[in-house]
């Protein structure tokens, strides 16, 4: 059974022991079904042969910022809402980061769980639990805590097995950088400026209506961070559509307005929601709820995009790659705007991708079909014709 820490004496003392190693496995658990920003409720911590299980709510888990900051290499799997939990509940974001969902798809793994991971390297089984589980009830059971460790018991010897594989294939820079890429990223991808675009039925909105939506769901989204409650708690989304087509004046036309009952609206929120709508009003008009494009392409180029990502596939076909994780259409279509931009400038997708595809663009590379196969070659400038 894991050791779970309670009490802060022994925190301190589990920071410092791995604080001795030159890496550590570290995994969440976390609830934010009632809760605008999630709601820890275990941390899973994994060195050498070591697990502890540390219970967040009995000790401040502040003090494993000292260990994030430090010199090892943290290990997290499919880690991106691991870092938004720990950088709220500690204040801090580890300083080196492997992830192995990532580095595992430069494997050919796409979104590879951690348990078909785990099968596959090391043909461990991990332990099943129930997917549903109250992780924020007192006492944690068991099961719950054996189900828990095994989330970091095996993964520093997964690390290790798939860093074997990448060196072999010269693919542990591309995974690192990638795994780098992570800590660079906001911790949430939620803004009240985009709001409204999560809203199905606001995107058909058009004129003040779009605007008063743009507002009214911006407003939403900050008042729920501000009491730390889910956005359907301080208005449903179609109490923000039903608001923006209505667009009240008075607590009163609040008051009949579908999707809306007194919760929504008392106090001062109901108030608050009503200078949301007059804000809305006021607006300059622009296109709110469409999602942001990307740069216009020249005329000429727009036909090679589909040519491009036919090619992309077969890369990923031959280097066993999902093609998502070389270049999307999205990416092909920065690249080859004016300016270009994007990730296919940078790192290990430049070299792969980039610069060929400038180079094809440049008409100094062209594409031949052999045996089913797309091959990107030198171009010989003797042009077939008719």
């Amino acid at each position: 059974m894991p050791q779970l820490v309670v009490d802060p004496a022994h925190l301190e003392e589990v920071v410092e022991a791995a604080l001795a190693e030159d890496r550590y496995a570290i995994d969440t658990e976390f609830h934010r079904e009632r809760t605008y920003f999630p709601q820890v409720a275990l941390v899973q911590l994994g060195w050498a042969n070591e697990v502890v299980l540390i219970d967040p709510l009995a000790v401040d888990l502040h003090p494993l910022s000292r260990l994030l900051l430090g010199p090892g290499l943290c290990v997290l799997h499919a880690g991106v809402q691991d870092l938004e939990v720990l950088d709220l509940a500690t204040g801090a974001a580890p300083a080196r980061l492997f992830d192995t969902q990532i580095a595992a798809g430069f494997l050919g793994f796409s979104s590879g769980s951690l348990a078909s991971l785990l099968d596959s390297f090391l043909n461990v089984p991990i332990a099943k639990g129930d997917r549903l589980t109250d992780w924020l009830r007192r006492p944690l059971t068991p099961e719950q805590l054996v189900y828990a460790a095994g989330d970091v018991q095996h993964l520093l010897a997964l690390t290790d097995v798939i860093v074997e594989r990448l060196v072999a294939l010269g693919r542990l820079e591309w995974a690192e950088q990638e795994s780098t890429l992570m800590l660079e990223r906001p911790r949430s991808a939620r803004t009240s400026d985009d709001a409204v675009r999560r809203i199905k039925d606001a995107r058909k909105l058009k004129g003040d209506a779009a605007q008063v939506a743009k507002a009214v769901a911006a407003w939403r989204e900050r008042r729920a961070a501000s009491i730390d409650v889910p956005v359907r708690q301080v208005l449903p989304d179609i109490g923000v559509v039903a608001v923006a087509q209505r667009m009240p004046r008075t607590l009163g036309d609040l008051a009949n307005l579908r999707g809306l009952d007194r919760r929504h609206y008392g106090g001062d929120a109901g108030h608050e929601l009503l200078t949301a709508v007059q804000a809305g009003l006021r607006a300059e008009p622009q296109d709110l709820v469409s999602v942001p494009r990307a740069p216009e392409l020249p005329k000429h180029l727009r036909p090679a995009v589909s040519l491009i990502i036919a090619w992309v596939a077969q890369v990923a076909r031959d280097a066993k790659m999902d093609p998502a994780l070389i270049a999307t259409r999205s990416d092909v279509e920065l690249l080859l705007a004016d300016p270009p931009s994007g990730r296919l400038l940078e790192g290990w997708r430049a070299d792969l991708v980039g610069e060929p595809v400038r180079q094809l663009v440049a008409g100094q590379a062209s594409l031949a079909f052999e045996r089913g196969n797309l091959l990107l070659e030198p171009r010989n400038s003797r042009p077939v014709r008719a």
